[in-house]
């Protein structure tokens, strides 16, 4: 393994565990093992349906709204 591999690995080691087996989906994916279509909770099947529907609508973020959320993430 090399030492860039080592560090990720550490590093997604303290992540919290839905975070660590997500990372780990999309690294074996990458490496061509095929993973299980995600199965979306149905709160996250509301959440994206009420997304398309706001979209549909053309409710979208400003400029201004974007940036903000930048912001407060350091972006």
């Amino acid at each position: 393994m090399t030492r860039l591999l080592e560090q990720a690995v550490a590093v997604v080691s303290a992540l919290p565990d839905e975070v660590q087996d997500d990372l780990a989906r999309i690294l074996l994916q990458l490496a061509g093992v095929e993973q299980p279509a995600y199965e979306l909770t149905a709160e996250e099947a509301a959440d994206l349906d009420a997304s398309l529907a706001e979209a549909a609508r053309g409710e979208f973020a400003t400029d201004d709204e974007v940036r903000a959320v930048w912001a407060k993430h350091g972006l």
